[in-house]
C-alpha cells in the first residue's frame, strides 16, 4: 500500500498492510534542542519558526503558513505525510501584520488574519488572543463584505495549476481545511471573551457567522473539489479545556451544530467522506455532537486532559482516532515510555482507525534520547501488528 492508500483504509477502518509512522508534530524548541544533541542538521528550520512555533507533520505552503519539520521526518524515516492544499479559507486581503502596542519585553500586535494577540519577545510560548477585527455586527457585515468574499481571487497560489497536475498523480494523501473551524474562527475574529458573551448578547449575528462561514467554505471547497479528489477535510477548533468544554453541549448544538452538518454533507456530495477535528482539552462531552454533525475523526487527545483513547475507542467503536500517547511519559524515560505504549497501543492497533502518535506537539523537555527509544518501541509494536493482520 502507499500513503494514500493506507490513510484511506485506517480511516475507513478497512484492512491494510500495517499503521503509520506518522507523528503530530514539534515546538520550535524542541527539533533545536535535538540538533544540539545529535540529529543531523540538513535542512533546518524556517527564521519565522520561534521556539513556540509549532511545526507539523503535514506539508504545506503559501497561504497557509504551516513549518514542516524536515529533518525530524527524514531522521525518524517516517511515511509520506498528508499534503495540505495551500487554499485560504480565511480573510482576504489578509489584514496588515503590525504591532499596536509595545511594552518592552511583551508587546500585542495584530496578525495577517486580523486576531489581536499579546506575545513576548522571542515569542517562546504561544501568543494569547485578546481580540480581533469583529466588536460589532457592523464589524462583522464589513468583513463578510470585505475580506470573507466566496471568491478563489488571491486564495490561491500561483502554480495552482502545476499543482493540480501533481495531486492527480500522488501517492500520499490529500486534505482541505486550514486551522480555524466554526468555534476556532469566531475566537480569532473576537477573542475568547467576547466570543463567549457574544453568545448571550448577540445570538443572531453568531448563527448567521457560523452558517455563513460554512457557505463561504462550501464555496471555495467546491471549485477546488472540481479539480482534485480530496481525501479529507481538516477542523480546527481548540474549544475544550482541561475541565472540559468552553460551550455546553446545549449551545453548540444550537450554535455550531447547523454549520457542521450543512459542510459535512455537502463534502460527502463530492465523495470526501473523512472529516477530522482537531481539539485540545477533555472533549468527551462533544464528541457525540461532532459524530452527528459528520465529523469521522478527532485528534489529539491529550491525556493530561482526561482524554483516554482505550475508553473512547471502547465507546466509540468506529470513531477515527489519531494520538493519545501522554507526552509526559517521553520526559519520564524509558519505564514511563513502555508502560504507556503497551496500556494502549496493542489494544488500539487491534481494533482499527487509529494512527498511534503523542498527545500533541513534541515538548521542548523531551530529549533526543527519549523520543528515538519512544519511536523504536512503538515502530516494533506497528511491525508486530502488522505480521498479525499479514497471518489472518
Amino acid at each position: 500500500m502507499n500513503a494514500r492508500e493506507r490513510f484511506l483504509a485506517l480511516m475507513n477502518f478497512q484492512e491494510v498492510d500495517r499503521n503509520f509512522v506518522w507523528e503530530f508534530g514539534y515546538w520550535g524548541g524542541t527539533v533545536r534542542r535535538w540538533y544540539q544533541e545529535g540529529m543531523p542538521l540538513v535542512k533546518g528550520l524556517s527564521e519565522k519558526v520561534y521556539d513556540g512555533t509549532g511545526t507539523f507533520a503535514e506539508i504545506t505552503g503559501v497561504p497557509l503558513k504551516r513549518y514542516t519539520a524536515h529533518d525530524v521526518h527524514d531522521y525518524f524515516k517516517m511515511d509520506p505525510y498528508l499534503v495540505r492544499i495551500p487554499l485560504n479559507i480565511g480573510a482576504y486581503p489578509a489584514f496588515e501584520e503590525k504591532v499596536i502596542e509595545d511594552h518592552g519585553d511583551w508587546y500585542i500586535w495584530q496578525d495577517y488574519d486580523g486576531c489581536i494577540r499579546k506575545d513576548l519577545k522571542g515569542r517562546k510560548t504561544l501568543p494569547t488572543i485578546v481580540g480581533g477585527p469583529v466588536k460589532t455586527r457592523e464589524d462583522w457585515e464589513r468583513l463578510k463584505a470585505e475580506r470573507l468574499r466566496p471568491t478563489l481571487e488571491g486564495r490561491l497560489p500561483d502554480n495552482w495549476q502545476q499543482l493540480v497536475t501533481e495531486y492527480k498523480n500522488r501517492d500520499y494523501p490529500v486534505g482541505l481545511g486550514q486551522l480555524h473551524g466554526f468555534f476556532g474562527t469566531p475566537r480569532y475574529l473576537m477573542g475568547v471573551e467576547k466570543l463567549l458573551t457574544a453568545y448571550y448578547d448577540d445570538p443572531e449575528m453568531m448563527k448567521d457567522m457560523n452558517l455563513y462561514l460554512a457557505d463561504l467554505w462550501i464555496a471555495l471547497f467546491e471549485r477546488v473539489l472540481k479539480e482534485v479528489a480530496v481525501d479529507a477535510v481538516f477542523i480546527w477548533e481548540d474549544m475544550c479545556y482541561r475541565g472540559g468544554p468552553l460551550i455546553s453541549p446545549e449551545m453548540f448544538r444550537e450554535f455550531i451544530l447547523p454549520g457542521y452538518k450543512k459542510l459535512t454533507a455537502f463534502l460527502r456530495g463530492y465523495g470526501v467522506n473523512i472529516v477530522l477535528v482537531d481539539s485540545d482539552g477533555d472533549v468527551w462531552k462533544l464528541l457525540p455532537l461532532w459524530i452527528e454533525g459528520g465529523v469521522t475523526a478527532v485528534y489529539p487527545f491529550e491525556v493530561a486532559a482526561g482524554m483516554d483513547v482505550v475508553e473512547v475507542r471502547k465507546a466509540y467503536p468506529k470513531l477515527g482516532i489519531q494520538g493519545g500517547i501522554d507526552k509526559r511519559a517521553l520526559i519520564q524515560g524509558k519505564e514511563a515510555i513502555d508502560r504507556e505504549l503497551e496500556v494502549k497501543v496493542p489494544f488500539m492497533l487491534e481494533r482499527g482507525g487509529y494512527i498511534p502518535t503523542i498527545d500533541h506537539l513534541a515538548s521542548m523537555d523531551i530529549n533526543l534520547e527519549n523520543f528515538k527509544y519512544y519511536r523504536e518501541k512503538l515502530n516494533q509494536m506497528i511491525k508486530k501488528q502488522a505480521r498479525v493482520w499479514d497471518r489472518d
